[in-house]
Order: C-alpha cells, then structure tokens, then sequence
C-alpha cells in the first residue's frame, strides 16, 4: 500500500476520530460528569490519540524519503508527543484541519481560504474551551459564553480587557490565540484581496477585448468605405 492510499483510506477514520475527541473534552469541561463518564471520556481521548499516532507511524513508514517528508510533517509529530497536559492535548485537532484541506476545492485560493476558516472556527472553540477549563475556578472567565466571547476577542486581536486570564495556562493560551489570529485573518483577507484583483483584473481583460473588438470592426468599415471611395474616384476619371 502506497501512503497515497493509505491517507485516502484513513480520511474518513481521522474525521470521525478527531471528533470524537473533540466530544469528548467539551463534554468533561461543558458537561460536568460523574466520575465514571469523566474517566469514560477520558480513556476515549487516549483512544484516539493512538489512532492518530498509528496513523503518523505507518505514513511515516510508507514515506519513501523518511527524512523529507519528517522535515514536512514535523508539526503533526510535535502534536502526537506533547505532554499530557489538557489544553495542549487539544492541539491535535489542528490534525483535523489538515483532513479537512484535502477535500477542499482544488483551487488554490478556495483551498486556502477553507483551511482558514476551519481552523479559525476549531481555533476559537477549542481555546473557548480550554481557557474556560483552565480560568473558571480562578478568574472572571466563569461560562462558555464568555469563554467564546473572550476567544473571538482576542483571535480577532481586539482585546476589550473585560475578561482576562489570571492563570499561566489560561495566559498561553491566550498568546497562542492572539498569534494564530494573526495568522488566520491574515490569510483570510489576504484570499479575499487576491479574489478582488482577480476580478477588477478580469474585467479589464474583458473591456480591452470587446475595445480590441470595436477596433478592429472600424479599421474593417473604413477600409470598406476607403475601397469605395478609390472605385467611384477611378469611375469619375473614366
């Protein structure tokens, strides 16, 4: 099996398996269970991240330049052996992203700008999440509602101050947020203006075609008209 074939087959799995992930962690910290569904929960998680260290292992082994494609996928590693620490872990829905990307459009910028927007909405929730986990028993941060009005805030780099983390979790989440914010609208506006070029640049196209057009239908008429007049000229002298 090539690891062509084997992404493809694996595709479907990862999706499901990364929510279920996901499921699991926003029913530990939304749901407050009992201990017996907290540890359920929890052993699904390490289910999963096995599944997803499988994975990295057999496309590695399927690789034909091991080291090349290590080089490349040094993230996805980065992501299968963090710590076991509950707001890193969810670091590995970002695996997520990259399953999402393979079934976005084959244009360029329509790939792009679906990346973006899956990893902003995953960016959002998951940070909405893992700072409520993290602030809820020691700051302002208290709901999910202001967890996810506080993650929109500050991915989008505005920063009211009306919630802020005191914890030291709570604040690097907060700076991996405001960093990948930049990133993510980044992209998404630079997409868009790209997109806008492309238009303004293609209706230009258009008008120098229909003027190119024009031009040549008058250089036409009065090559005609210039015929004609040469012919009564030559009629007139005879």
């Amino acid at each position: 099996m090539s690891r062509l074939s084997w992404e493809r087959a694996t595709e479907i799995p990862l999706l499901i398996a990364g929510f279920l992930f996901l499921f699991s962690y926003s029913w530990q910290v939304l749901a407050n269970p009992t201990t017996e569904i907290y540890q359920a929960m929890e052993w699904l998680a390490i289910a999963v991240w096995v599944f997803f260290g499988v994975d990295y292992a057999v496309r590695f082994i399927l690789a034909r330049q091991k080291m090349r494609w290590f080089v490349r996928n040094l993230f996805d590693f980065v992501v299968i052996v963090l710590p076991p620490l509950r707001p890193l872990r969810l670091l590995r829905l970002v695996l997520l992203v990259r399953v999402f990307q393979r079934h976005a459009p084959r244009l360029v910028r329509n790939r792009i700008l679906a990346f973006a927007v899956v990893a902003t909405v995953l960016l959002v929730y998951i940070a909405a999440l893992a700072v409520l986990e993290a602030e809820r028993s020691f700051g302002d941060i208290t709901t999910f509602g202001d967890a996810l009005w506080w993650a929109l805030v500050t991915v989008t780099t505005v920063g009211y101050g009306d919630y802020t983390p005191e914890t030291s979790v709570g604040r690097t989440i907060a700076v991996g947020l405001m960093l990948g914010g930049i990133v993510l609208v980044g992209i998404i506006v630079g997409t868009l203006g790209s997109w806008i070029i492309e238009k303004v640049t293609d209706d230009n196209d258009d008008d120098v075609a229909d003027t190119t057009v024009a031009v040549q239908e008058l250089r036409e008429e009065v090559r005609a008209l210039r015929a004609l007049v040469e012919d009564r000229t030559e009629s007139r002298d005879r």
